[in-house]
């Protein structure tokens, strides 16, 4: 399939300017366009710290972060992965086990995640193997975000 790529942002909705505020008049119904970016991170064998993941529009608003663990590793000790920035390693996801396949959904509670600011950011997904002896596993980080909804 192909795909097709424009700099945006996008809108959608049929009423760009509100001509009224009651119920049944015509109240602005546009709205930004969810986007996404997504990336395998390597959780297999040793430490792989600052995985890029995302690079995120400047003006942007992280609305989630997703953890997804297909195949657990399976590193003889703990094997953990957080997803952050590169001034704050765990931003948007605090250091998780990887040792069971699952979905963790992130924690947004600073700034960043409010909006992006006045540069892109990226955002950077860290393994830590204690032994880093695993042969397996298999994980995906997913950025959910509004271009250019500059909220600050």
């Amino acid at each position: 399939m192909a795909t097709t790529t424009f700099s945006g942002p996008v809108k959608a909705g049929t009423i760009k300017e509100t001509t009224g505020t009651t119920v049944g008049s015509d109240v602005k119904n546009t709205g930004f366009v969810l986007m996404a970016q997504s990336a395998v991170i390597d959780i297999i064998g040793a430490t792989s710290a600052d995985q890029v993941v995302a690079t995120i529009p400047a003006g942007s608003q992280i609305v989630d972060v997703i953890l997804n663990v297909v195949t657990a590793n399976d590193d003889t000790g703990t094997a953990t992965v957080s997803v952050g920035t590169s001034g704050s390693a765990t931003a948007f996801v605090p250091s998780t086990s990887v040792k069971t396949a699952g979905t963790t959904r992130g924690t947004l509670t600073n700034s960043a995640a409010t909006d992006v600011g006045t540069s892109d950011i990226q955002v950077l997904a860290d393994f830590t193997a204690q032994n880093g002896n695993g042969a397996a596993g298999a994980a995906t980080v997913t950025v959910l975000y509004i271009q250019s909804n500059n909220l600050l």
